[in-house]
């Protein structure tokens, strides 16, 4: 993990300049912000509504308990989606231009329990530099159970888990509320978080702190205020943040861990063969990109190229980005990965863990 890695710097430099420079005309002959427009801000509160809703009429509502667990379920739903279309651009800085602003929509994911700084280092740092390069993206990571990575450790098991995988694809969302704490710490003793001590200890405060809020209320409120009993609390929690993972793992694996998109590991030097711009290009895969519905609440995480090359640009754009990416790809005969629809993309998805769960190196 701690292997310093090296991009080539002499390369593309044409073709990230072309591209740019396009998606610059792009935006200045539409006249538009590279960030939210009244159709972001409008699913914003869309998402957040998908979210408290069902958690106030929990609250207020005397209703029969399969009802109760229809809208744990709902708010599953407006967890992924806040953080696929809300918190997922501001914490990316493409949400809006103002980063107070960014800052305070990014702690949408505080609020549906998991940390956003935790997040940012996870997501920014390791998987958006390092995207597919076995030991520094952690999505790829060995997680004994799951092998995503054709460099991890294979064991007999991992034949199955092309079956297997979904039930530990719900608990992603677990991963992430329960394990920030631990994972601040890890953080830290890797070196990655570069603050200070004094910012370290607050931001664990803060941490605690939001933790304890959200248990407090998730849990609490629904026991104090309803007729509910403990276990019913427990099991709609449960039910929720199943739904959620379930949701997220499966749209993040669809960029990635599918045919196309390669995992390459770097020399015995730490160097990597290609630009940082052409890596991104060659590991990472569109789908489903004629699927309005789907792009609208996936937050643009279909469109995962364009995604990659501009992670400060507000999703709503990715459609129109695409088709530049995809011309000037062409023309610089470089890779550009898509799956015409998300049956192609889950199909390939369930393919590569089958390949993964069979073959040692691949590479």
């Amino acid at each position: 993990m701690n292997t310093q890695i090296s991009f080539s710097k002499e390369q593309d430099t044409d073709f990230k300049k072309t591209l740019f420079r396009r998606v610059n005309q792009y935006f200045t002959d539409k006249g538009i912000s590279r960030h939210f427009t009244p159709g972001m801000l409008a699913k914003t509160m869309v998402m957040l509504l998908i979210y408290f809703t069902p958690f106030i009429l929990i609250l207020s509502i005397p209703m029969p308990l399969w009802l109760v667990f229809a809208l744990y379920f709902i708010m599953g739903v407006g967890v992924a989606g806040i953080g696929m279309s809300v918190m997922h651009d501001a914490n990316h800085a493409g949400y809006a231009k103002n980063q107070k602003a960014n800052r305070w929509l990014g702690f949408t994911m505080n609020l549906i329990g998991a940390d956003a700084y935790n997040w940012k280092i996870k997501h920014n740092k390791l998987h958006h530099v390092f995207t597919n390069v076995y030991g520094k993206d952690e999505d790829i990571n060995s997680r004994v159970i799951l092998r995503f990575a054709y460099a991890a450790p294979l064991k007999k098991y991992h034949k199955y888990q092309h079956l297997y995988a979904w039930i530990f694809y719900s608990l992603m969302s677990f991963s992430m509320i329960f394990g920030d704490l631990s994972n601040r710490i890890r953080y830290r003793k890797m070196g990655i978080t570069n603050i200070s001590a004094k910012t370290y200890r607050r931001s664990m405060a803060w941490l605690i702190v939001s933790k304890t809020l959200y248990f407090a209320i998730i849990f609490g409120f629904p026991m104090i205020f309803t007729g509910l009993l403990w276990w019913q609390v427990v099991l709609g929690f449960v039910i929720m943040h199943f739904t959620a993972g379930s949701i997220l793992s499966l749209i993040f694996q669809m960029a990635h861990v599918v045919e196309g998109p390669v995992q390459i590991n770097p020399d015995e030097n730490g160097n990597l063969p290609d630009s940082l711009i052409v890596h991104q290009l060659k590991t990472t895969s569109d789908f489903s990109r004629n699927n309005k519905l789907l792009s609208w609440y996936v937050g643009g995480l279909n469109f995962q190229t364009e995604h990659h090359l501009f992670p400060k640009i507000c999703h709503v754009h990715y459609p129109a980005l695409s088709k530049i990416v995809e011309t000037t790809t062409s023309e610089f005969n470089l890779p550009y990965h898509v799956h015409d629809n998300f049956f192609k993309a889950f199909k390939s998805h369930v393919r590569t863990l089958k390949k993964l769960g069979r073959v040692k190196v691949d590479l």
